[in-house]
């Protein structure tokens, strides 16, 4: 989960992707129109959709009219008035508001990019790639958006940068080149900005925003740090690229209304990639205004970046899964901050705190479990108002992780007189280990840990603790890990393609933070400082976006699809000693359905030898393969289409990097032979010299025979294509079954990497 957010805004903004209920009749939609059907007698598509509204409501306007991300627009409606609306020529679909939530340097060094002068030349291309940031805004000052050393704005960009509370177009520069903010939504449905605690303009009052954009594309900034912790220079991925932030969250959430408007926007102002480090529950995609407009990003050459969600280890806990999205997960740095536990019994256990303060307790303090010092039945939480002062005053409590914010529960402690805090994980998030800047001296430790720590509270009469604080140590191994917290799959939309898409560096990541808040975010917390260290999805997914937006840079004539491409088939899914990506977790060996294709390596995804490339159409066809309507497709595509009865679609022939293969009982049963076969179609293209590749079948199991026919593709020229084919066959199996395996493609300099993840349903 996010790391350190104040408890307040993240139990608003912490929603589920659900349907939003207003206490007043109206509730906003979002009219999807189908501007082909435009009758005759309007001239301009506006007027025909302000006609559309006031014919079921003379008192309703407009919120927003989208002309890129869809075509249509939004409105406070009626239940009542939104089925009369459906009912008109024209209309495709009517959908209600969704609220979303938010996902929440040695990282450069740990991906290679300290070499990127070698590999990564810096030429005028990199600084006209444009990275557009979704999020809760912008905190200009930040020295990450420093500007020296700039040239002039790109002229493709045809943005702005708007004026409001606290900010104005001054607040610009070469580096942060756009700046726009969207809440008619929000406020539609929650009520005005109160502008005395948050700034109704792209200024960050968060955090979060600030953190995701400058992680993607911050400037080099000297000797940064959070109190000492991780110094070193930070910069984001993309140091050259420009940043343009389009503000879409606000304390009470994310809205889709607001979000499909700032995709329009964006497509508009000519990004050349988007990150939004937000989603929710899963819907069909043409209900699912994020990958409705991702689309028609994508369409528009634009790479869409999105974080996975902070659901996991739960299967099927993905958000974001279309495959015109690219999907990342999260994993772990080689960096930590140790603070270790000291007890009374002479044992140490180790965990980790960002805590500023004495480097160590000055002695042996008393020490309790919270749920022994409370009247509550959750007392071992720390919830506010739970703990008794006088059983824990000047002693170290410990407080059970869950429900409320960790920084939280260390701020209730010291409310209560507590001298000092130990975190401890329950099995939702076992082992893994999370830092925060908390308010008192506190280190986090594992579930494992923690249960030991029990037993002595329970079996000594007078137990006693001290903390002792590491500050910072690198070469942390195995690193990285899958984070316990990262989404996993299967995609539970479409379980034939594989997601994630990659992980990144997600857990305990430094970037740059806002000046209106406190590192923790809570309301007490009155330190300010200039780069914050927190965790979550929402930290990998712009790593992504920046990495993407410097193969842009370097290879400016490929698609979305290629560049996805390059970042999945080139990932690593062992580590330099031949160990397999761990799962922190499990503690094992981690599958495609938490990491994707493994995690990404920026230096070698520069020369990939061959991409799996997609068109707009191939996803057409894809949504023909899932027997989508017309109007369903049409409410993606913003154009007529039908899918062409004399041809058999099938989603196994998406030109996808990875392969998810599902076997289903009916199918197997229906082959009458015991065992069933499953055929992929791939096309690569070369952009490489020329070569001969040949195939190498990491097989997933002696269940599961792969042929792949040919064997060898020979390539003359750059941008040449070859097709092959991939059969799966395997006996019937229990559905609770997962294999997985690897097809590399190799010239013998280049290995073209695919994971393979086999399930029976």
């Amino acid at each position: 989960m996010s790391s350190s957010i104040v408890f307040q805004v993240i139990a608003l903004l912490a929603l589920c992707h659900v349907t939003l209920q207003s206490t007043s009749e109206e509730s906003t939609f979002i009219i999807h129109m189908a501007k082909s059907q435009m009758p005759d007698s309007f001239d301009d598509h506006t007027h025909w959709y302000s006609s559309s509204l006031k014919s079921v409501s003379e008192s309703a306007e407009m919120l927003y009219v989208y002309n890129n991300a869809v075509h249509g627009y939004a409105a406070r409606l009626t239940k009542k008035e939104a089925e009369s609306i459906q009912k008109q020529r024209g209309i495709l679909s009517v959908m209600p508001e969704m609220k979303y939530e938010l996902h929440t340097t040695r990282t450069p060094l740990f991906l290679g990019l300290d070499r990127s002068a070698d590999f990564f030349p810096e030429s005028n291309a990199m600084g006209d790639v444009i990275v557009g940031v979704l999020d809760t805004g912008v905190w200009p000052e930040s020295k990450s958006f420093d500007d020296s050393g700039f040239g002039p704005i790109p002229a493709s960009w045809k943005g702005e940068c708007e004026s409001g509370t606290n900010f104005s177009s001054k607040n610009c520069n070469r580096k942060l080149i756009g700046a726009r903010y969207f809440s008619k939504g929000y406020e539609s449905t929650m009520g005005l900005i109160d502008e005395t605690k948050e700034s109704k303009s792209p200024r960050d009052d968060d955090g979060h925003g600030t953190h995701t954009s400058t992680t993607a594309a911050g400037s080099v900034v000297q000797g940064a740090s959070l109190f000492g912790f991780a110094s070193g220079s930070a910069r984001g991925m993309a140091t050259h690229a420009r940043v343009a932030v389009y503000k879409v969250c606000w304390i009470g959430g994310c809205f889709s209304s607001d979000i499909l408007a700032a995709l329009d926007k964006a497509i508009d102002d000519n990004v050349n990639v988007l990150s939004l480090s937000l989603g929710g529950g899963n819907s069909d995609y043409y209900r699912d205004s994020v990958a409705i407009g991702a689309f028609a990003a994508m369409e528009k050459g634009i790479l869409v970046s999105c974080s996975a969600g902070n659901s996991g280890p739960s299967p099927y806990s993905l958000s974001n899964v279309a495959p015109w999205i690219t999907t990342v997960g999260a994993g772990t740095l080689d960096r930590d901050f140790p603070a270790y536990l000291s007890l009374g019994n002479g044992k140490n256990f180790s965990g980790v705190s960002l805590y500023k303060g004495v480097m160590s307790l000055s002695k042996m303090l008393p020490f309790v479990y919270a749920g022994n010092a409370s009247n509550s039945t959750n007392g071992n939480l720390c919830m506010m108002g739970t703990l008794i002062p006088e059983q824990v005053k000047g002693k170290i409590v410990l407080c059970d992780r869950g429900l409320n914010p960790r920084v939280q529960k260390g701020s209730v402690v010291k409310a209560a007189g507590g001298a000092g805090m130990v975190l401890a994980n329950t099995a939702a998030n076992g082992d893994e280990l999370v830092a925060d800047a908390h308010l008192l001296p506190a280190t986090t430790v594992g579930q494992t840990t923690g249960e030991a720590i029990k037993k002595y509270l329970t079996s000594d009469p007078n137990p006693t603790a001290t903390i002792l604080f590491e500050g910072t140590k690198v070469g942390i191994k195995p690193s990285p890990v899958v984070a316990a917290f990262s989404s996993r799959g299967p995609n539970s939309i479409t379980q034939e393609i594989l997601k994630p898409d990659i992980i990144a560096p997600g857990v305990n990541i430094i970037a740059g933070w806002t000046g209106a808040v406190g590192p923790t975010g809570l309301a007490e917390d009155n330190r300010r400082v200039g780069f914050n260290i927190i965790s979550g999805t929402s930290m990998s997914c712009p790593h992504v976006s920046g990495l993407a937006a410097l193969l842009k840079g370097a290879h400016p004539d490929w698609s979305p699809a290629a560049i996805r491409s390059a970042l999945m088939t080139t990932a690593y899914t062992v580590y330099k000693n031949g160990g397999a990506l761990q799962d922190v977790a499990t503690g094992k060996p981690s599958t495609p359905f938490d990491h994707g294709a493994g995690h990404v390596d920026p230096v070698a995804a520069l020369n990939p030898g061959l991409v799996y490339d997609l068109k707009a159409e191939d996803y057409l066809n894809f949504l023909c393969a899932l027997n989508y309507t017309s109007t369903q497709i049409n409410s993606i595509a913003r154009r007529p289409f039908s899918c062409d009865t004399s041809k058999k679609f099938s989603v196994t022939d998406l030109n996808y990097p990875s392969f998810a293969v599902v076997f289903s009982e009916q199918m197997i049963a229906g082959s009458g032979s015991g065992s069933s076969s499953i055929k992929h179609i791939r096309t690569v293209t070369n952009v490489g010299p020329a070569g001969l590749y040949k195939v190498n079948v990491i097989s997933p199991s002696n269940l599961v025979k792969v042929t792949v026919e040919p064997e060898t593709l020979a390539f003359t020229r750059t941008n040449e294509q070859k097709s092959y084919t991939v059969t799966f066959t395997a006996p019937s199996m229990p559905s609770t079954k997962n294999v997985n395996g690897r097809i590399e493609w190799s010239d013998g300099k280049h290995v073209v990497s695919s994971p393979v993840a086999i399930s029976w349903t």
